[in-house]
């Protein structure tokens, strides 16, 4: 079961396809990221040609299909989805390619996870737009099949940069990492969503709801959803600050944003590990998480916040982990 405050995308959060912003205008943070893209789109529309491919990176749930679809709007495209993982033989690849037409825009989320045979059938494509393929006959022989493809902009998405082949990654003439969210832009973004839904919200409970989204946009939204289902059964006509400290309790939410399985993260550093340093593989087997896991969800937002820091030798809890625990923190333990 998918964590409310885990920024990869559930199947949970097929309501964000509400209260997506559908222009630059209208979409929060990033602010440099949206100058330059409007930037190269009026420079595309000026010199009526499509815009170049675009990789977008960083952790989950900061936006990055919400650009994509936000590019095709304002170049007044269409635009066609596809995963990663979904693309597993040239058929599938080639099937994707041939629905496309002229300016539109194909974004493939996960791009990382494209088999490396699929990606250089992809170069081509999106270098010289064409589709090789190669077509094996009944009595065993092959013939080559190129196929003319119409203009287009790929738009990849990626939480893992580095997975990404240099030669792919080379493909792209535009690439933009996303950057975590202030609390001020996250309160921006839960207001946007209140009059959207139509839920009244305080300016506390915004604020207190933005602090504890991990300074990302989803969880945002994800946690403005539950708290707003509390607010509803209870017969509230507006999220307060009440209703959203005694939602955030019951969903084991605390102050900083950290849940349960972080909680547990933290408890075993410092009580099983003495503060560590430990590595990450001894940690997830102590409470019972993969490793992926523990690595991909659960540290980023530690490390980003100062609960752990990474040493040569494995993973430290800092003095802030032990105070936010409420444990006695060790002068010996700065020294590791």
């Amino acid at each position: 079961m998918g964590r409310i405050v885990d920024g990869k995308k559930e199947e949970f959060d097929k309501f964000d396809q509400n209260i997506r912003p559908s222009s630059l205008e209208e979409y929060v943070g990033q602010e440099e990221i949206k100058e330059n893209l409007r930037v190269f789109i009026k420079a595309c529309k000026i010199r009526d040609e499509v815009l170049d491919h675009v990789l977008l990176y960083g952790p989950p749930g900061l936006g990055k299909t919400t650009l994509a679809h936000i590019i095709a709007n304002e170049m007044g495209t269409n635009i066609k989805t596809a995963s990663g993982p979904s693309i597993e033989k040239s058929g599938d690849l080639a099937a994707i390619l041939s629905t496309l037409e002229p300016g539109d825009v194909l974004f493939v989320d996960e791009i990382h996870r494209i088999p490396r045979y699929i990606e250089e059938i992809l170069y081509p494509a999106m270098e010289d737009f064409v589709l090789d393929i190669v077509i094996t006959n009944g009595d065993g022989s092959s013939r080559n099949l190129r196929i003319d493809l119409p203009p287009f902009t790929l738009v990849g998405a990626t939480t893992r940069a580095g997975d990404i082949s240099a030669p792919l990654r080379d493909r792209f003439g535009i690439v933009s990492k996303l950057s975590y969210y202030t609390d001020e832009e996250l309160e921006k973004i839960i207001k946007r969503t209140s009059k959207v839904l139509e839920m009244p919200i305080s300016n506390g409970a915004c604020h207190e709801l933005a602090h504890r989204s991990r300074k990302t946009p989803r969880i945002a939204n994800r946690l403005f959803k539950r708290v707003r289902d509390f607010a509803l059964v209870f017969e509230q006509s507006e999220i307060d600050d009440a209703i959203t400290k005694t939602s955030l309790e019951r969903l084991k939410v605390d102050q900083s944003g950290l849940d349960q399985v972080d909680i547990q993260y933290l408890d075993a550093l410092i009580t099983k590990f003495n503060g560590g340093p430990v590595g990450a593989q001894t940690v997830a087997t102590s409470i019972g998480e993969e490793v992926t896991t523990i690595e991909d969800v659960v540290e980023p937002y530690l490390l980003q916040e100062g609960f752990v820091k990474r040493t040569p030798r494995g993973r430290v809890a800092t003095e802030k982990a032990y105070q936010h625990l409420g444990y006695e923190y060790d002068l010996n333990n700065s020294n590791k």
